[in-house]
């Protein structure tokens, strides 16, 4: 899975398919649809997401490694197989614990 989506009816190892490169934040996309995506990322040490509201809904999953997700000012510290649901509307970032991976999955139906 180099490029775009992943190859559809064939396995493969979610944390494996991206890499984690100095001072970077990477993102792979694994599935985009008009009613949502679900990306891969990876976080170096010291590297996070700015401050952002999104209109959806974004269920967010550490797959390697921990990280604090802030949502409205409320700091919640998840480890690796730990999820958590952002709410729509809601201010929210991402600060890394060293290095970790995440996917994120944005559901793009459903206006609350």
């Amino acid at each position: 899975m180099e490029t775009g989506e992943a190859e559809k009816s064939k396995m493969f190892i979610t944390v494996e398919i991206i890499e984690y490169i100095p001072n970077s934040v990477v993102i792979k996309t694994i599935l985009k649809k008009s009613t949502g995506n679900v990306s891969v990322m990876s976080f170096d040490s010291g590297e996070g997401l700015t401050e952002k509201t999104s209109p959806f809904d974004t269920f967010a999953q550490i797959i390697e490694g921990t990280a604090n997700i802030i949502i409205r000012g409320v700091s919640h510290l998840l480890l690796t197989g730990q999820s958590i649901v952002i709410p729509a509307h809601a201010a929210n970032f991402i600060k890394p614990n060293g290095r970790f991976k995440m996917i994120s999955t944005v559901i793009k139906s459903g206006y609350e």
